[in-house]
């Protein structure tokens, strides 16, 4: 295999591929990045086993081929060569050997056919949409998900599909965030799968910022993601996703309609001096206004204030002032309405009219 490619058409690919690739591993070659060219189209492969990402560029000139090398070695001599620098590869044997200008290298290389790949079924569902629009999807709901919770089925993002509506759904079980696009065309049949953190956390580098559709592909046991010059394969979380529907279900009578800016600001200053640990504050609702309070095991204390559209009784109740935050960042608008009912029931917070996109944070005691 030999391949002569400008050092920026390379970088950009294995840039997004070393992602999905562990530092520590059990098996040596998982370390490693699989190169497959073939009629100068260069494919880019890594995975961990449970993601996989395939990305292709074009060489300038090459001799077909493949070969595995180090993927963050590789990654980091790349980046240390010059912008403008052009890397001819060669490998043979147990070897590859890089060359830009003066610089010379020579990585050791595992063979190609011992490279594991996603072993997929046949592809059962397949839908088209926009990148913009799942990209937006997953933004505004994967902060939500669950971190090495033992209720495996929470660490991940749910996607929905049903009718011409495709949803995602997060959540760690102390908050929930939901938001839903319409696709054209009928999807059919509805259908729910999990997709893992680690998948959901690759696909902002695999999703391009281009108007490109990406297609959708599944089967019960994995999801493929098609984009121009990209493949993500991932496998499926395996288990019952809560019933959200229900648990969005909540009466919540008394709204507030506030800046989403200002109010954002005045939790981030009242946020310096909470517990380390909880990020509790206390609101502190009456008509037209809306106090915040924080306090912590040092005897500090902060305070502040906003003016907000609110008519009902005074509420006094606590958050997690991080979760607030979170969905405050996610929304995509200048207003916020939140809705409210007591200190024992969560808030909700959406767009004003409009609940394509909804989070709801539940309480806690101070």
């Amino acid at each position: 295999m030999k391949f002569q490619i400008e050092r920026e058409q390379l970088l950009g690919p294995l840039s997004t591929v070393v992602g999905v690739v562990e530092r520590r591993q059990t098996l040596p070659i998982l370390a490693n990045v699989l190169l497959h060219l073939e009629d100068r189209t260069l494919t880019l492969t890594g995975t961990d086993l449970e993601v996989e990402i395939s990305i292709e560029t074009e060489t300038l000139e090459g001799d077909n081929g493949q070969c595995t090398v180090t993927a963050r070695k590789l990654l980091d001599i790349c980046r240390a060569l010059p912008e403008t620098a052009t890397v001819e590869f060669t490998s043979e044997a147990n070897k590859a050997r890089l060359r830009s200008s003066h610089s010379r290298f020579i990585l050791q290389a595992l063979p190609a056919q011992d490279f594991p790949r996603l072993e997929t079924e046949s592809w059962e569902e397949r839908l088209k949409l926009p990148q913009t629009t799942i990209r937006a999807l997953f933004n505004r709901t994967a902060f939500s998900m669950a971190q090495q919770d033992v209720r495996y089925f929470l660490n991940g993002v749910l996607l929905e599909l049903d009718e011409n509506t495709i949803t995602a759904v997060a959540t760690d079980g102390h908050r929930l965030a939901r938001s839903r696009a319409t696709v054209e065309g009928n999807i059919g049949d509805p259908r729910q799968v999990i997709v893992p953190r680690k998948a959901v956390l690759e696909l902002g580098r695999f999703l391009s910022e281009g108007s490109d559709d990406v297609t959708i592909e599944l089967n019960p046991n994995h999801l493929r993601l098609n984009r121009p010059g990209g493949v993500l394969t991932s496998k499926l979380i395996d288990g019952k996703f809560p019933d959200y529907k229900a648990v969005m279900a909540q009466v919540l009578n008394q709204k507030i309609l506030v800046n989403r800016h200002q109010l954002h600001e005045v939790l981030a200053r009242t946020a310096v001096l909470t517990n380390e640990k909880y990020r509790g504050i206390r609101l502190e609702l009456e008509k037209g206004l809306l106090k915040v309070t924080a306090h912590n095991p040092d005897q500090e204390e902060a305070s502040d204030e906003i003016a907000v559209d609110y008519q009902g009784d005074t509420i006094e109740i606590g958050f997690n002032v991080t979760y607030l935050m979170d969905a405050l960042r996610a929304l995509p608008t200048d207003q916020v309405e939140v809705e409210l009912q007591d200190a024992n029931t969560g808030c909700m917070l959406h767009k004003p009219d409009d609940d394509d996109t909804l989070y709801l944070i539940m309480p806690m005691r101070l």
